[in-house]
């Protein structure tokens, strides 16, 4: 195993795509940076909130394999005021390990996304994120995420709540709007703007598509235009040719990824090289991929305690993906629960490949 390589990958600082450049040469476009109210992130593709995936442990993976701005999984307002055991898990953060670090807060009452936003800026977050992207119908049917587009007028009053109650600047995510009768996207931007909103991130599909259909950039490019704040792209960036696809349609400033790192965290890091205009790290080997997910678990074994391995089962599941005996491997994770017995079938599941398993 490369030894620069693994460093760069376990640690998350050491900056391969400097000694890459010499053995690979440059990838072609021009330098993209990204900054935040003028805090200049490590690179320009941000790790999309997701609930139940970007905790604690998949966050540190992102990051230990180079990402850059990670962002929480979406947490209750009212919750956080109400110190709910499970909530305030997903808060826990290491302010200077995560640094930079998003805390995105969803909800529908301005005083208590205000106080909420307080609370999560004393915890260390880097900038606090609104969300009014959730399509779940869990969250719309409170009024909240996505919901908050068909309220132009609560929408812009939860933002001025939030910029004012914080000196940590605030972002907003959100999608092109309710339906196709009401792509708003682009006046709700100039309102967030206006209050004080420092970026956004845009989901290429209204709320009613759900996760369905293709996402469309191209229909992000009316939000950039709206605006001078930065906005990225997000929705289907699964590979660097999607992450050029996307840019090129919509003119956004950056990416934000979510699925398409499920089980492969060194995407971000990939993306940012290429967006950077840097020699893109190569994808980890079999023995890195190894390392990385024995790393993942420890974080979940942490983390959780005995209930950690029921909820790996679906991150061995991604890892595993596209690989010989990933249908074992699943099968195995999916009936115990003792972390030994897993961890022992992660072992030996990746013994068993060959170097040639994995696609370049």
């Amino acid at each position: 195993m490369d030894f620069c390589a693994l460093i760069a990958y376990y640690v998350g600082v050491l900056p391969i795509f400097i000694i890459g450049a010499c053995l690979f040469g440059s990838v072609s476009g021009s330098f993209m940076s990204l900054a935040i109210d003028g805090n200049i992130l490590p690179h320009a593709a941000i790790l999309a909130p997701m609930s139940g995936i970007t905790d604690w442990p998949f966050r540190r993976a992102v990051r230990r394999c180079g990402g850059g701005l990670v962002v929480t999984e979406m947490i209750a307002s009212a919750a956080v005021l109400r110190d709910v055991k499970s909530e305030m898990r997903k808060l826990r953060t290491e302010a200077i390990a995560e640094a930079p670090l998003s805390i995105q807060l969803a909800g529908w009452e301005p005083p208590v996304m205000a106080e909420a936003a307080k609370i999560c800026a004393d915890l260390g977050a880097s900038f606090i994120d609104i969300n009014m992207g959730c399509p779940a119908k869990k969250v719309t049917g409170k009024l909240s995420g996505s919901a908050l587009m068909r309220d132009p007028h609560l929408a812009g009053a939860i933002m001025a709540a939030v910029v004012d109650a914080v000196d940590v600047p605030v972002t907003l995510k959100m999608r092109l709007g309710w339906d196709d009768d009401s792509l708003n996207a682009p006046q709700l931007a100039k309102m967030a703007e206006n209050a004080g909103i420092k970026m956004l991130a845009i989901h290429g599909r209204t709320r009613c598509q759900m996760y369905n259909g293709a996402a469309d950039w191209a229909r992000i490019a009316d939000v950039v235009a709206a605006v001078d704040i930065p906005a990225v792209a997000n929705g289907d960036i699964t590979c660097l040719d999607t992450v050029q696809k996307a840019i090129e349609q919509s003119g956004a400033a950056g990416v934000m990824i979510g699925r398409g790192a499920q089980g492969r965290p060194w995407l971000l890091a990939q993306a940012g090289d290429f967006l950077a205009g840097q020699a893109v790290r190569p994808t980890p080997s079999i023995g890195m991929r190894h390392h990385l997910m024995r790393a993942h678990l420890d974080d979940m074994l942490s983390h959780y305690g005995t209930a950690a391995m029921r909820l790996a089962r679906k991150h061995i599941a991604w890892y595993a993906h596209g690989l010989p005996g990933a249908a074992e491997l699943r099968d195995i994770a999916n009936n115990n629960t003792d972390a030994a017995m897993v961890f022992a079938a992660v072992d030996e599941f990746f013994e068993a490949l060959d170097p040639s398993d994995v696609a370049a």
